[in-house]
């Protein structure tokens, strides 16, 4: 983490002709009903298409007066045309929040005309690195309670169906989400091929066995879609918090196990294939036991295919921007050098289920 901010750091115009630590003072006061200081301004690590930033909020008067550990969500210069807003993403944790999904207690959208929104949430200890929670025992003693764990939150959050009034936002459910993603990722690579003038052969060959081996669909559910190692918090050994819920849509409930236990999030144990940090059985396990459809390791195989062809075009496409010259970036232009591994995975899974 970065060390925090005093309130005379030189710090970027946020698009309001303000600094955004004090424009974040202001907009908080309204929202709390009395005047707030901010005595700290720490931007966490990761985030590279939103910003996170942790502060110690202390506020004078009103119903909310007190010192406070909160998370500002702010968006980065980064931002993906894909990701949600941030008063989409403040609706879904919301949502999220009341059916017993455990996430950071969403608190204060803040927005004006002056500049980008930005939302308030409560802090939640815990650890996010994935190396870190693959390899350090002390951290997470023991494994598979937490993959049962992970398990079952995803189940409580695939209690969310449409239609919600809420999340009207998100558009109508896709009738048969594995066919939706194949388009959707069909249409992604196209766009590359004829930008590029290049091909991928084997993500061509995925896209295919994939539209053959499309299942029955499920009923579509509320979908996290990067429901992995690295994107939730863990504090003594203990699931606290799921965050980055920026991709979220309506889905194949399928799809999200299908990313979590795909080899690409195993980080340091590609043998452990729930996140690297426990058994599919184990996390299967604790989903079924949350109400959430009873679901075999086969069946995963097709929707891991199906994660690691969604995440080898996001690599492509990140790339792009920088080859583009849109964003240069050498984090971006990295990116792709994990697709040969990514098509590996997938000639792997389907050699056997031609």
């Amino acid at each position: 983490m970065n060390a925090p901010l005093h309130p005379s750091a030189n710090r970027p115009d946020d698009g309001s002709g303000h600094e955004p630590r004090l424009r974040a003072e202001g907009l908080l006061a309204l929202a709390c009903g009395g005047p707030v200081e901010l005595a700290s301004w720490e931007r966490l690590s990761g985030g590279a298409i939103q910003e996170n930033i942790a502060v110690e909020a202390r506020v004078a008067t009103g119903p909310h007066a007190g010192k406070h550990a909160w998370v500002l969500r702010m968006d980065a210069q980064s931002a993906v045309a894909v990701s949600l807003s941030r008063e989409s993403e403040f609706a879904i944790l919301r949502a999220v929040h009341a059916a017993g999904v455990l996430v950071p207690e969403p608190l204060f959208l803040c927005a004006d005309e002056g500049g980008p929104s930005f939302f308030a949430m409560r802090r939640v200890p815990g650890v996010t690195a994935g190396h870190r929670l693959t390899k350090d025992d002390t951290l997470v003693p023991d494994r598979p309670r937490l993959a049962r764990e992970l398990g079952a939150n995803l189940a409580r959050l695939h209690r969310i169906a449409p239609p919600v009034a809420s999340l009207a936002f998100l558009g109508d459910a896709p009738a048969d989400g594995a066919k939706a993603c194949v388009a959707d990722y069909r249409r992604g690579l196209d766009e590359l091929g004829a930008v590029r003038g290049e091909a991928w052969p084997a993500l061509e060959w995925g896209l295919a066995w994939c539209a053959r081996h499309a299942p029955a669909p499920l009923h579509s559910r509320l979908l996290h879609r990067d429901y992995r190692t690295g994107n939730y918090l863990v504090h003594e050994g203990r699931l606290t918090a799921v965050l980055d819920w920026e991709f979220a849509g309506w889905g194949d409930p399928r799809e999200d196990i299908g990313w979590m236990l795909a080899r690409c999030w195993r980080f340091a144990r590609p043998d452990r294939e729930a996140g690297g940090i426990g058994s599919a059985e184990d996390f299967l396990a604790g989903y079924a036991a949350e109400g959430g459809a009873g679901v075999s390791w086969e069946e995963t195989i097709y929707w891991q295919v199906l994660a690691h062809l969604r995440w080898a075009l996001i690599a492509l496409q990140q790339a792009e921007r920088h080859r583009s010259g849109s964003q240069a970036s050498l984090e971006l232009a990295l990116t792709a050098h994990i697709v040969p591994e990514l098509e590996g995975e997938i000639l792997a899974l389907t050699k056997a289920r031609p």
